[in-house]
């Protein structure tokens, strides 16, 4: 082999490699996953028990997504770690969300009522983690310092309480 040749070969292993790493820090963002009640089972973690409190109506789909509680990551389109959906049920829903690592994090809940995969203002109800309050200056995105809540290597719970217009 050339000495150019050789380089050429070096550089794209190199390349090759930096894409290997950088895999597994992309595949961290947008997990659908599926409720798993065991994961929040006593020594399991990390993860969260979402409680979520005041589901107006059987109908439509919740969605719970848990974010990294920093201004880059927090309600930031395609940021969000993991996504869980379920059919509403009125009242009180409970999950299990499992994070990657112990960190700060804050969750986002939406009822999409017509199950329509949009967001309905009129219709549709919402919360998130310390449940903030949510008025026209901030236009239902707190500031990531209010939702933020600390996960150890354990099970944290939350609850979480559903708003309407």
């Amino acid at each position: 082999m050339t000495r150019t040749a050789t380089t050429v070969t070096g550089i794209a292993a190199i390349v090759l490699a930096g894409a290997t790493l950088a895999a597994p820090a992309q595949a961290q963002y947008r997990q659908k996953i599926s409720d798993n009640p065991a994961l929040c089972d006593a020594g399991a973690g990390p993860a969260v028990r979402v409680t979520i409190k005041g589901v107006r109506e059987s109908r439509g789909t919740i969605r719970v997504q848990s974010y990294r509680a920093t201004d880059a990551d927090w309600l930031e389109k395609g940021r969000w770690l993991n996504r869980l959906e379920a059919r509403a049920k009125a009242g009180t829903m409970s999950f299990c969300m499992p994070v990657p690592a112990p960190g700060s994090y804050g969750i986002a809940v939406r009822h999409d009522i017509n199950g329509n995969g949009k967001t309905d203002i009129l219709a549709d109800g919402g919360g998130m983690s310390n449940n903030p309050s949510i008025n026209i200056f901030n236009l239902g995105k707190p500031n990531y310092k209010k939702v933020a809540f600390q996960v150890g290597s354990g099970v944290e719970s939350i609850t979480v309480m559903m708003r309407y217009r």
